[in-house]
């Protein structure tokens, strides 16, 4: 007769428990405390400026630094601009490729484009700028700003965005490239998220008679909204908070003359850029620490409306 041998199971110990704990803990309280300290050492910094001009800094389109007057509109107009074109102009781009690659391409294309797409946005930034400037630019000033001015010069309305002298560089320009820049980073989230959807969903909805788009309509966008509104505010905060690409090509001017989207621009990040490394202290520089408080803000409010939107759609959708 064989005797078999029990070993009492150990009962694992409560001290791993409590080391896993407390670092996860002090993991969320770190991010609080660099998050909070961010935002202090900004209010900090920009607390001349803010006392100087008050709330006025951020409708006030002055920017002289030898007169020491400094107005936010300008950088903030061409932010919120450039990154709304860009969204424009990405997001249906990335949705037709992210469709294409999981719905509709060839097994032996599907993983080369993916990859091709992925390394598009592992390109520097500042490669899209100097491309942007030296080759872009007097492309689009020939074959797109100039034919389009003459063609819309007489038309009410558009002729105040769409005309104006060819620069080639300016805020439409800078749109472009940072919608270059974004669509890699929208379309791999929605490819990754479109490729969640469990295929006995879609084989269902396939099976009843529904083509391509009302599958990806009915079936594939209502199981994955939450991650494609996720995609599309990190292609937002990427064009909001991107710096090189748009200094090179938005032109780097403080005039708000004109709202055509041919002249040239400012944002805050190339403002920043620019002009912080030889900024004297004092108002210029709190200046300067307010235009990326107000960037910290925008950022801010972006990512909280994008949240309100979605425990919206949830909402209705449990109704």
């Amino acid at each position: 007769m064989i005797k078999i041998k029990s070993h009492k199971q150990r009962s694992p110990g409560k001290w791993g428990d409590i080391v896993f704990d407390t670092l996860v803990k002090c993991s969320g309280i770190l991010v609080l405390l660099l998050l909070s300290g961010i935002i202090i050492s900004l209010i900090i910094s920009s607390w001349p400026s803010i006392r100087e001009y008050g709330f006025s800094f951020i409708w006030h389109k002055e920017w002289d630094v030898p007169a020491q007057e400094f107005g936010a509109l300008v950088p903030i107009y061409g932010t919120l601009v450039t990154s709304i074109i860009a969204l424009v102009i990405a997001v249906p781009v990335s949705f037709g490729i992210a469709l294409f690659l999981t719905e509709l391409s060839p097994n032996w294309l599907r993983r080369p484009l993916g990859i091709a797409i992925e390394l598009l946005a592992a390109i520097p930034s500042i490669v899209y700028g100097m491309w942007g400037l030296f080759v872009f630019a007097p492309l689009f000033a020939v074959y797109f700003q100039m034919p389009v001015s003459e063609v819309l010069a007489s038309v009410p309305i558009l002729n105040i965005f769409f005309t104006g002298p060819a620069f080639g560089i300016g805020i439409l320009a800078a749109g472009i490239i940072l919608a270059i820049m974004i669509i890699p980073y929208i379309a791999s989230v929605m490819r990754d998220v479109f490729e969640q959807t469990p295929v006995l969903m879609k084989e269902a909805a396939y099976g009843v008679g529904c083509t391509t788009w009302e599958c990806i309509r009915h079936v594939v966008l209502p199981y994955t909204r939450n991650g494609v509104i996720g995609g599309i505010m990190l292609g937002l905060g990427r064009a909001l908070g991107e710096t090189m690409a748009v200094t090179f090509i938005i032109g780097n001017t403080y005039q708000l003359d004109s709202l055509s989207l041919f002249m040239p621009g400012n944002s805050i990040t190339s403002a920043l850029a620019n002009e912080f490394a030889e900024a004297e202290p004092g108002l210029h520089t709190a200046a300067l620490m307010e235009l990326g408080l107000i960037l910290f803000a925008i950022t801010f409010i972006v990512l909280a409306l994008s949240k309100l939107l979605i425990l919206r759609l949830n909402k209705k959708e449990g109704r």
